[in-house]
């Protein structure tokens, strides 16, 4: 496979020049103008954040992208699908609420929003996923697959149980129904290490069941229950929650890759990255740490592999903020791995989510970087 292009800029911008029109300039170096949008509804896929967490996307990012789907003739709306676990965004109505608290409303971005599976998370199409493992078919929100492109436009961060959380992320994960997140994370349990639970409770009010009960001040999670989801893990301060099945994450990355296969093959896609306010954790999270490295810039690609690669790369070459997650594990004693995911969050195999999706031809990890001033 010929490597794909990736353009990038960073955040600088010249007194009287925002940054919203950089990253516009971004999108039409990087060819998103040689899509036909004429007359056609194209989804922008994103993260809305949930109440209390401040790393999400502004709206402005999505409103400049917004603006240049109208500017081709096509119709935008911004989606994405309901969660599997408790929080503001479980159902449409309170993910509609969750989107206008933080900014995301008509006014403000240009463009309607619709929650893509619909009232109650079961408004989905059950799509044949090409060259898949894992998943034959995958379960995406119908407005996602209503529409006739789909665009990316993804916050770049870390995650607690990827290791990263870029474009396939938002596609794969964020584009399943409440099923086909679940099938995701389907691959492995949690256990609890009564030594390490100091009893706060913290892990039973994100667990996306109400599998968690305590026992003499300690965790238990039922097995018959829990959808390994891996939410409580990312939520347990003191390292007590991990997950039986050594390779769930790996599971998850693969299934993760192949569901956003299923909702880029056959029609036109364009994918952003906007690696800033990146932060240790998922934006699923109603809080958000401080961020592990400082913000790096805008990644566009028609490729998602290649713009997920090269924000990794970028990532990489980074210094870590000492002030953060990723500063504290590296200022503790023990292994540290080079590898700013890992150290972040340690045993995520990040990688496995760009090795899966290069396999099955979601994309290339091999692409030339175009800066853009």
């Amino acid at each position: 496979m010929e490597k794909a292009k990736v353009y990038f800029t960073d955040f600088r911008v010249k007194v009287g020049t925002p940054q919203t029109e950089k990253l516009k300039r971004l999108c039409i170096a990087a060819g998103i103008k040689n899509i036909n949008m004429e007359g056609k509804f194209v989804a922008i896929k994103m993260h809305f954040g949930e109440l209390g967490n401040l790393a999400y996307l502004r709206p402005q990012y999505a409103k400049a992208v917004a603006d240049l789907v109208k500017e081709q003739g096509g119709i935008p709306f911004l989606t994405d699908c309901n969660t599997l676990y408790p929080g503001s965004r479980k159902h449409a109505l309170e993910h509609l609420d969750c989107a206008n608290y933080n900014g995301f409303n008509p006014t403000t971005t240009g463009c309607q929003i619709i929650i893509a599976d619909g009232l109650r998370g079961t408004d989905e199409v059950e799509v044949p996923v090409k060259n898949a493992e894992y998943c034959k078919t995958a379960k995406i929100g119908r407005a996602i697959m209503d529409a006739d492109i789909v665009i990316s436009l993804a916050h770049f961060k870390g995650h607690e149980m990827t290791g990263f959380g870029g474009c396939v992320k938002n596609l794969g994960m964020g584009g399943g129904s409440r099923a086909g997140k679940m099938e995701q994370h389907s691959s492995g349990k949690c256990k609890v290490n009564e030594e390490l639970c100091r009893g706060c409770r913290r892990c039973a009010k994100e667990c996306g069941s109400n599998a968690i009960t305590y026992e003499n001040n300690k965790a238990f999670i039922h097995e018959d229950i829990c959808k390994g989801c891996g939410r409580c893990i990312g939520a347990c301060a003191f390292d007590a929650i991990s997950n039986e099945q050594w390779d769930a994450s790996d599971l998850l990355d693969r299934k993760m890759a192949e569901y956003a296969q299923a909702i880029c093959q056959d029609r036109p896609t364009f994918h952003i990255n906007m690696a800033m306010d990146i932060s240790p954790n998922c934006d699923c999270h109603g809080d958000n740490d401080a961020p592990i490295l400082p913000n790096l810039g805008m990644f566009a690609s028609f490729d998602p592999i290649a713009v997920d690669q090269a924000a990794v790369d970028a990532c990489q070459k980074a210094t870590p903020i000492r002030n953060s997650q990723l500063g504290d594990n590296l200022a503790a004693a023990g292994e540290h791995h080079h590898d700013v995911f890992l150290d972040n969050n340690p045993h995520v195999n990040w990688e496995e989510t760009l090795i899966h999706g290069e396999k099955i031809g979601l994309g290339t990890r091999q692409y030339e970087l175009v800066t853009i001033k």
